[in-house]
């Protein structure tokens, strides 16, 4: 009897460990298989989000208005070792976004994943007090900078990589039952909508 408890024990330890492993490895890659199209892609937030999307284990295309952009891009996250493929994109261009789900199903046979990210300013607040300068990206005024950063709950500015796992998260399985929430990335900074 006491040898049956101790295979028991045994077993029961070594389909925790089987369960474990199996759950890691669909985490380490929680986006395998899948195909991401991420608009403004080759810089900033969007070049963060499509690095993490790839490094979660998706397919992913990347875009910018600019081709040398995209090569720039493509060639970064190639060295990671990470499946990304590019192409020219102005979201504002009926043919260029179709151009752009063209190359996602041409390469991977369909679009899982798509985060649009094309945007135009930097600012946070009013937009009717929005300056000339801060149309012209502004983050050069440094007592502008540090006022904001006085306002925000954790006193820094948003790297781009903030945003990114959050983006992953909402793309994989593991937020398969979270619909219609607004999630603020924004360091504690009161939403305005």
């Amino acid at each position: 009897m006491q040898k049956a408890g101790l295979l028991l024990g045994l077993c029961a330890r070594t389909w925790k460990s089987v369960r474990m492993a199996s759950s890691a490895a669909a985490r380490r890659n929680p986006l395998e298989n899948k195909v991401a199209l991420v608009t403004a892609s080759t810089d900033g937030i969007g070049f963060a989000i499509a690095r993490r999307l790839a490094q979660d284990g998706a397919h992913v295309v990347v875009s910018s208005r600019k081709q040398q952009n995209v090569d720039r891009a493509v060639a970064t996250l190639h060295k990671e070792g990470l499946s990304v493929t590019g192409t020219v994109c102005h979201v504002g261009k009926g043919e260029d976004r179709e151009r752009l789900v063209a190359t996602a199903v041409n390469l991977h046979g369909g679009v899982d994943i798509l985060v649009s990210n094309a945007a135009v300013i930097p600012f946070f607040g009013n937009l009717m007090d929005v300056t000339e300068e801060v149309w012209d990206k502004l983050w050069d005024d440094q007592a502008r900078l540090e006022s904001l950063k006085a306002t925000m709950q954790i006193k820094r500015i948003g790297k781009p990589e903030d945003c990114a796992g959050i983006v992953s998260f909402l793309c994989s399985e593991d937020a398969s039952y979270i619909t219609g929430e607004t999630v603020v990335v924004a360091g504690g900074m009161p939403s305005r909508l």
